[in-house]
């Protein structure tokens, strides 16, 4: 018996046979079933997705001799003729081999004769595009005015290149690329059914090898199999293909966990025995590295698409997010540039390396299966802190030394006042010992460090459970004037959209128990009634006694909160950068490093509205 491809054997006979395209297949399936026919449908797509395919179990649903019918019934002889590509009826034509005019006016003559045997005369034109303009003008009339027993089908990979009156006079269905996961799901069934052992890795490497195409991908199946003489393991399909092996992926991606340069340059070094595309090499270790960044943040997500779902796991509890993402984006970059590297290996291997040499330093390990939360962080002890600092300060003295000066200069400042050291020996650039500045660091931090713990201590006795005691009353003033609200503003515990509308109003006028307050007519779109009874709340809950508010729509020319506050800030904020110019450690880094100083950075801490 002659041997058939596995593209043609297990191409689909049903509807329900097809594999994804479900939004194309319930618009035909309800059309078949409320006997709602267009006279043209028009199947665009990439190769290998089903248009064909579509269009002749459609050509089968509009001829079954059981009736029109969304499930024909495969074994009439309308249904066996189909499949078998030998129903009179069913006129396929390949438009890439017959372009010309002539071919089209005879199909447009021979429509309009009754079919031979079915019940429907149907065109199905592969490739329409390839269709030449005289061709579309010969057959527009008749593709919008068919007679009634005649359809057209028509699948083109181009759409763009149809004209838009072929295409207005067409139903569209646009069928998508096949995921990877339907692709292993249909290997999987064929080759169970076919009785061939496979490894689901191997499967995984050909459904992303056919790149959203099932033929491609029964069509590798069947390379595999003669490959690998009936069986299609994952070693032998990355050697079919021309990939590299996942574990090579791996011993990559730990070699970047561990900062390991020496093995890195080795695991390329290996690879490069067996002349594999290098590009392949950092898009599958792109791959990796999205797994490992879905596998931190939802870990039941991530799939065992080549067999290492434990590995992967593994792996993720070893590297920070931040170090992640910081190696997927410079491997994006080291693929736009590697084809500008002196060789392909060059490029990878200076990719590689890069992502060490930018990874940021003094960053703590994770610790696999622990997570530590914020409440739980302990509070360094002052040695610690100065062997931190000590070995941050090694590699970078210059600017660890200006940092150290300016603690100085500050702590001189502030316990001796009346005494000043030059300022050019405050940098300590020059410095003959080099030690001095180290210590005075370590001494600087450890007092500060001994003051966190202090801190800390009074925080927990604070946060311990105290005795009851009755509660007393808290009794704060009301604003009187427009001043006055300006100034109590910002202690008055308004929020969200409340303290939008009361920060544009202004008082207008105030007694013990009760507010007036006009808000611009500019700003009425902010306000409702009911703000006024919050605003009212607030107020009572902040004074300790019961107040009424009104807010009234009015022009008016004093000064919001709002504005008040924002010239507050201009104030404060040129205030600073007046005093960062006129610092001795800021001027030196301006004229020695080109630093600069941008105004838009500087906020006040815990600034807010």
């Amino acid at each position: 018996m002659t041997y058939q491809v596995l593209a043609r054997k297990w191409r689909p006979r049903f509807f329900r046979e097809m594999v994804g395209q479900e939004h194309v297949l319930q618009a035909l399936i309800n059309a078949l079933d409320n006997k709602r026919l267009h006279q043209a449908y028009l199947f665009t797509g990439t190769r290998g997705v089903g248009k064909t395919t579509i269009a002749r179990i459609l050509a089968k649903c509009l001829n079954c001799e059981t009736g029109i019918t969304s499930e024909p019934c495969g074994e009439c002889s309308a249904c066996v003729e189909i499949s078998q590509g030998s129903f009179v009826d069913l006129i396929e034509i390949d438009a890439a081999s017959h372009t010309g005019v002539d071919n089209m006016r005879t199909i447009t003559d021979n429509a309009q004769y009754t079919p031979s045997k079915g019940r429907y005369k149907v065109y199905l034109i592969d490739e329409v595009h390839m269709l030449t303009q005289h061709s579309f003008n010969a057959l527009l009339k008749t593709l919008e005015e068919p007679p009634e027993h005649t359809k057209f089908l028509l699948a083109t990979t181009d759409p763009q290149k149809l004209p838009a009156t072929v295409l207005s006079r067409c139903l569209q269905f646009h069928l998508k690329n096949m995921v990877p996961e339907h692709i292993v799901q249909h290997l999987q069934y064929v080759l169970s059914s076919e009785s061939m052992p496979f490894e689901e890795g191997a499967l995984w490497a050909l459904a992303r090898a056919a790149q959203g195409s099932m033929r491609d991908a029964l069509s590798l199946t069947d390379q595999a199999i003669a490959f690998g003489q009936g069986e299609i393991l994952l070693n032998d399909v990355a050697t079919m293909l021309g990939t590299i092996d996942q574990q090579t992926v791996h011993q990559l991606a730990d070699a970047l966990i561990s900062h390991d340069a020496a093995k890195i340059l080795s695991v390329v070094a290996k690879a490069s025995e067996l002349s594999p595309d290098y590009v392949a090499i950092l898009d599958a270790l792109l791959l990796l590295l999205h797994r490992l960044s879905v596998a931190q943040l939802v870990p039941q997500a991530v799939d065992n698409s080549e067999g290492d779902q434990q590995q992967v796991l593994q792996q993720a509890s070893r590297i920070s997010a931040g170090e992640l993402q910081l190696f997927y984006q410079m491997g994006l970059l080291g693929k736009r540039d590697i084809h500008l590297a002196p060789d392909m290996r060059t490029g990878l291997e200076m990719a590689l390396l890069r992502m060490l040499a930018f990874r940021p330093h003094n960053v703590p390990e994770p610790v696999p299966g622990v997570q530590l939360k914020v409440e739980d962080a302990p509070v360094k002890k002052p040695e610690a802190v100065a062997e931190q600092v000590k070995a941050a300060a090694a590699p970078e003295p210059l600017i660890k030394d200006a940092e150290v000066s300016k603690q100085s200069l500050t702590s001189s400042e502030q316990t001796k006042p009346g005494t000043a050291q030059p300022q050019a020996e405050q940098l300590n650039v020059p410095t003959k010992d080099p030690v001095a500045p180290l210590q005075a660091a370590e001494e600087q931090l450890a007092v500060e460090a001994e003051a966190l713990q202090q801190q800390a201590l009074q925080q927990s006795e604070f946060d311990a459970p105290a005795p009851e005691k009755a509660k007393e009353n808290i009794v704060r003033p009301l604003p009187q004037d427009q001043q006055q609200w300006l100034d109590q503003f910002p202690e008055i515990p308004f929020s969200g959209l409340l303290r939008m509308v009361m920060s544009e109003c202004v008082l207008l006028n105030s007694d013990e128990q009760r507010l007036v307050f006009a808000l611009h007519p500019d700003k009425a779109q902010l306000y409702n009634a009911r703000q006024s009874e919050q605003a009212a709340q607030t107020f009572s809950d902040y004074s300790g006694v019961n107040v009424d508010v009104r807010i009234e729509l009015s022009t008016h020319e004093l000064q919001t909160p709002q504005e008040y506050i924002q010239e507050n800030r201009a104030l404060k904020r040129e205030k600073a950068i007046n005093k960062l110019n006129d610092d001795v450690i800021v001027q030196y880094f301006i004229e020695n490093f080109q630093a600069q100083i941008l105004p838009e950075t500087i906020y006040e801490e815990g600034e807010r509205l």
